[in-house]
């Protein structure tokens, strides 16, 4: 019986205890108190749980719904209208369509980057550089590279720029009756109407750069790493690259720059997805990122052999030893007005690689000013949407003259 009765005892006393610690570790959860030291699962209550399964049920069923009456027309990019004016090979330069009665007299040329399709500055209606510009009077021209075939392997820079981005000025030039036009190059295109603008000066009004890589040698940027800029051409083969695939693939392309932030955009955004299904509009922003982002073309061989070797892992744009064709780009040549516009967050394009302009261009009128957005932040951020418009057409407008 004493034995019984002291296990009896034992077993009350060990229920206690277990009580005791229950007791605390519920207070500890609804208390919030230590919760980052627990385990995530014991963090939340069962009936929360359970709320949260149930409301993300319902947002999943909701964007299935929206998947199912999606068709590929909704999530087409570029819907401000255009006409194509010009077309060469494969490049079509198109105008949009001015919607004011008198638009500024000369007119933009947005030079874009040859590794992603140029309409993420038209991205959709309510986030689209160009419809932005439209509607503050200016008249917009944009060139569309198209899609390299093993027919351009041997396509180079001379082709591109002393070819088709001198051939579509003077066909702007000639249709407006002026001498010289405004462009405005972004990333790659940036630095191609750099290189322009200090060939051609003669024509060039103005000139804006946007998220434009100038100065390639920054130690800490990842994608200049990548491309041999500051641990060595050996890092990165070229000739044995472009040698062996004769054209670079844009998948190929697309993978590199992915890899860059795998987590945030290889994973993350595929796990917040079920988050935003539910919105029609959130799901449509979404596709249509996605369908630009994973739209490359593929990159003419010769063309992609010369902009790495001597941009990148030889930065000779800032040395003045980079020849398009049989012509010198040097950048103090570039000697009309520069607005250089550069994204604080940028990873493609260091900030420090766009800022370095100044130090080699021939210019007295030079401005610059950054965006607290990352590189793709540029397009599409509501905040810059809503600020970098005016600040182009208010900094063209006092250089109309």
């Amino acid at each position: 019986m004493k034995l019984k009765r002291k296990q009896t005892h034992q077993l009350q006393k060990s229920r206690q205890q277990m009580n005791s610690s229950n007791q605390e570790l519920d207070s500890t959860v609804v208390g919030r108190k230590h919760k980052a030291m627990l385990p995530f699962l014991m963090q939340m209550r069962l009936e929360d749980a359970s709320d949260e399964y149930t409301e993300l049920t319902k947002k999943v069923f909701k964007g299935i719904e929206n998947l199912s009456r999606l068709r590929e027309e909704d999530i087409e990019i570029g819907s401000t209208p255009r006409e194509v004016v010009y077309r060469e090979d494969k490049l079509i330069l198109y105008r949009f369509q001015p919607i004011v009665e008198q638009p500024l007299s000369i007119p933009v040329l947005i030079v874009y980057a040859l590794v992603n399709r140029p309409f993420m500055v038209d991205l959709q209606e309510d986030r689209s550089l160009v419809a932005n510009l439209l509607k503050l009077g200016l008249d917009i021209y944009l060139i569309d590279w198209g899609y390299p075939t093993r027919a351009d392997r041997w396509l180079t820079l001379d082709d591109y720029i002393n070819g088709y981005i001198n051939n579509c000025v003077d066909f702007i030039r000639t249709k407006h009756g002026l001498d010289k036009i405004n462009l405005l190059g972004i990333c790659q295109g940036g630095t191609f109407s750099l290189c322009y603008s200090a060939i051609y000066p003669e024509k060039v009004k103005n000139l804006i750069v946007m998220v434009t890589p100038v100065d390639f040698q920054i130690s800490d940027a990842l994608l200049y790493m990548r491309g041999g800029c500051t641990v060595g051409a050996e890092a990165l083969d070229i000739d044995l690259m472009v040698n062996s695939l004769g054209n670079i693939p844009g998948d190929f392309l697309n993978f590199e720059f992915l890899m860059l932030k795998p987590r945030q955009l290889g994973i993350q955004k595929y796990l917040d997805f079920p988050e935003i299904m539910h919105s029609e509009d959130k799901l449509l922003n979404f596709l249509r990122m996605e369908k630009w982002i994973f739209d490359s073309p593929d990159q003419a061989g010769e063309a992609y052999r010369q902009f790495l070797k001597d941009f990148y892992q030889a930065n000779k744009l800032i040395k003045g030893e980079v020849m398009i064709g049989d012509k010198q780009v040097n950048l103090g040549n570039v000697c009309m007005p520069i607005l250089n516009l550069y994204a604080e967050k940028d990873h493609l394009v260091p900030p420090k690689s766009s800022i370095a302009l100044e130090k080699y261009v021939g210019t007295n009128d030079y401005t610059v000013l950054s965006f607290p957005v990352g590189h793709i932040g540029m397009y599409v951020s509501g905040k810059v949407q809503r600020d970098l418009p005016p600040v182009i057409a208010n900094w063209l407008n006092a250089r109309a003259d």
